[in-house]
């Protein structure tokens, strides 16, 4: 797939994997649209990369919908990565045995989930609207972001392994319904990264967690993340699958 001149979306954009997969697209040639929250850094990192910022929250509907809209006018979209997530730590029952809020569970699926599927389905109908890559018939490929903790989640994890585990999920029934417009879907599910999200732990923490990681010995890099993305736009036949990205990591109870 030619990414000169071509249109593409990148949520979470502004920071961690969604960064560093949007400078490579940039560096490739297409028009990068960063979608973030309007609090972000998404103005600034569109600036330095010659793209565009829609800031909207990746739940709501007709903030994407225009966003999709507005990267479609720079070019014909190719390419759709969602990086945005957030990441709650809740158990399912407090210290004395009582159910907690469902509140938190709710909402780490409103943006993880619910949000991954808005913004693809609105890919995905921009990108079935263009003409395919005249040497490979792509119309485009969809990256989405699951987690190791879809198939190793920890305690506390419920809502966040549930989300992300919905992610992998759909993966698949979603790839062979676009494959009739030629268009691709794939899932990384990553290990634990040098990303604003874990940034916010202990550096005790940080530096156990990386010992954990059969090899490479440490946390995986934003980089190592965006370079997996673009293997997939480059490589036509991947389709319909999560690739975990971790370091061969498999998560402890806690």
């Amino acid at each position: 797939m030619h990414l000169e001149g071509s249109s593409a979306i990148v949520t979470g954009g502004a920071s961690g994997l969604g960064l560093a997969t949007a400078r490579r697209l940039a560096a490739e040639g297409a028009i990068v649209t960063i979608i973030d929250l309007p609090s972000s850094r998404g103005a600034e990192v569109a600036a330095e990369l010659g793209g565009v910022f829609a800031p909207t929250d990746v739940a709501d509907t007709q903030g994407v919908t225009a966003a999709v809209a507005q990267a479609s006018a720079l070019g014909p979209l190719r390419v759709a990565v969602n990086c945005a997530g957030i990441g709650a730590s809740s158990k399912v029952l407090d210290r004395e045995s009582q159910p907690l809020p469902l509140e938190p569970f709710e909402r780490v699926l409103r943006v993880n989930l619910f949000g991954t599927y808005n913004v693809l389905s609105q890919a995905a109908g921009a990108m079935a609207a263009t003409e395919p890559d005249r040497e490979s018939g792509d119309r485009g490929v969809i990256i989405n972001t699951a987690s190791v903790a879809a198939f190793d989640g920890q305690i506390g994890q419920p809502g966040y392994s549930a989300s992300k585990g919905g992610v992998h999920a759909m993966t698949l029934p979603i790839a062979r319904e676009l494959a009739r417009y030629g268009i691709r879907v794939v899932t990384i599910a990553p290990g634990v990264m040098e990303t604003p999200m874990v940034a916010g732990m202990s550096a005790p923490l940080r530096e156990s967690l990386g010992a954990q990681v059969p090899f490479p010995k440490r946390l995986g890099r934003p980089d190592e993340y965006a370079a997996l993305a673009m293997h997939i736009v480059a490589n036509g036949y991947l389709n319909g699958e999560t690739i975990r990205l971790d370091g061969a990591i498999r998560m402890a109870p806690k």
